[in-house]
């Protein structure tokens, strides 16, 4: 699986890199922006001003660029620093109040808990998906939300296929939506809500909002 995700990196990267050379950087992030506005109003959360949110896996545009304005907001990818250098719409000096970090998911230890930890269109791109699960929870404070985005396979058939064989180079992992919300569940998170954002043939994009039972019970 580690080579498969170093694969999948090398071509994230040339994803970006092909996906933006074409589009004007201004137009793109104005367009982003008010994508992620409406992402928010999809998932019915509330931020207050001073939540603390991360954004993991947050890429060059991740959602931070519609949050940084108003919450605490830090984010981690471990391509920061060729989207840094490659790409014109990652600029972090675009985002004074956001702390980045360059680290994979599993990695990434700030010693501290989030009130809204987000992975969004990240979750299947890590290398190591049950030790990026326990870190995504343990980041959620109790009372707190993970909130994560996802393609799914609609088609029991062709997710075992695409297990064995990459025909999704950019995805090391292939799943549907009972997997992911059962990954949860072990951990003890309740699934609150689940919003399908868009149907297709073969995979469907849900995002997944939950939050710490055992936490949460023990803290009312």
């Amino acid at each position: 699986m580690r080579l498969r995700w170093r694969f999948a990196q090398f071509f994230e990267f040339h994803w970006w890199e092909n996906y933006l050379k074409a589009r004007d950087t201004a137009v793109y992030l104005d367009w982003k922006k008010k994508y992620w506005e409406q992402f928010l109003e999809k998932s019915g959360l509330l931020l207050p001003p001073d939540a603390a949110v991360l954004d993991a896996g947050c890429g060059p545009a991740g959602i931070f660029i519609a949050l940084h304005a108003r919450c605490q907001v830090e984010a981690t990818d471990p391509l920061l620093a060729r989207y840094a250098k490659r790409l014109p719409v990652f600029k972090p000096g675009y985002y004074p109040g956001v702390r980045f970090f360059e680290a994979p998911i599993e990695h990434f230890s700030p010693g501290k808990q989030y009130d809204i930890v987000f992975c969004l269109n990240a979750i299947n791109h890590v290398a190591e998906l049950p030790r990026c699960f326990d870190r995504l929870t343990a980041l959620t404070k109790p009372g707190g939300r993970l909130v994560l985005s996802v393609d799914v396979h609609n088609s029991r058939c062709l997710k075992q296929l695409f297990q064995f064989f990459p025909g999704d180079i950019l995805h090391p992992h292939q799943y549907g939506l009972q997997d992911y919300v059962s990954m949860l569940t072990k951990r003890k998170f309740q699934v609150e809500r689940v919003v399908l954002m868009k149907k297709s043939a073969i995979f469907n994009y849900y995002l997944i909002v939950a939050y710490p039972v055992a936490m949460e019970e023990g803290s009312a």
